[in-house]
């Protein structure tokens, strides 16, 4: 059974729902042409905003093995993430919908 991590990313405090969001697309489309192979490791994403600490946030479920990559795929694109929990292990049945939108690879 696959195993899956959640990543947060993290918006800039302050910024609006709609920026967050423009700055996560044109992030994910990066990745999607530049690593596709780290993109296919990424199986859901949480369907609403969610805040944390004043800011907005968004979670990702992601296979183990390419937590690493993606974080600092993240890091370079100028978006803030909270370090994933490796003991904090997630299977795809735990996310459903509505709360989680499968990734259409």
């Amino acid at each position: 059974m696959d195993e899956y991590l959640c990543v947060v990313a993290l918006a800039r405090g302050g910024e609006g729902e709609a920026a967050f969001k423009a700055r996560l697309s044109e992030f994910w489309t990066h990745v999607l042409r530049t690593m596709p192979d780290t993109f296919e490791r990424v199986y859901a994403e949480s369907s609403e905003f969610e805040p944390h600490d004043g800011a907005l946030s968004r979670r990702y479920l992601v296979e183990s093995p390419a937590v690493e990559t993606l974080c600092e795929a993240l890091d370079r694109g100028g978006l803030g993430f909270l370090t994933p929990d490796p003991d904090d292990v997630y299977s795809k049945y735990e996310a459903a919908p509505p709360e989680w939108f499968w990734i259409e690879h």
